[in-house]
């Protein structure tokens, strides 16, 4: 299972770092996995990524206390709405649209009211 994690936590580094090169794909989610499944996988390569300038410059901020650049907070925002809102467009049962609206709003509650703009 271990090394289940770290192979994720690589794919999500990867797919981050593309994040930083393609302005569509939001970096931070994924370095956010990265964490989790490092932190789950393997200490070493978690201390490892912790020590690296790139969690440093996008992940520190609002690992330690929850904050994050307005670019960064509003480029998370409006990809995920949209990933949110195609899934809404794709899905026909009544109960996932319901479901994906209900995201939409929580996720807009948790970043309007705790993740503070630094």
């Amino acid at each position: 299972m271990r090394v289940l994690y770290v192979i994720l936590g690589t794919l999500f580094l990867a797919i981050g770092i593309l994040g930083i090169i393609l302005p569509v794909l939001p970096t931070t989610p994924f370095l956010l996995l990265t964490t989790y499944f490092y932190a789950k996988g393997s200490k070493r390569f978690h201390q490892w990524f912790i020590a690296t300038k790139l969690y440093k410059k996008h992940l520190e901020s609002f690992v330690k206390d929850k904050s994050m650049t307005r670019k960064q907070k509003w480029t998370l925002m409006i990809i995920t709405d949209i990933i949110l809102m195609i899934s809404f467009v794709i899905v026909s049962i009544f109960a996932l649209k319901v479901l994906i609206i209900s995201l939409i709003f929580l996720k807009h509650l948790y970043f309007h009211t705790q993740v503070k703009i630094v």
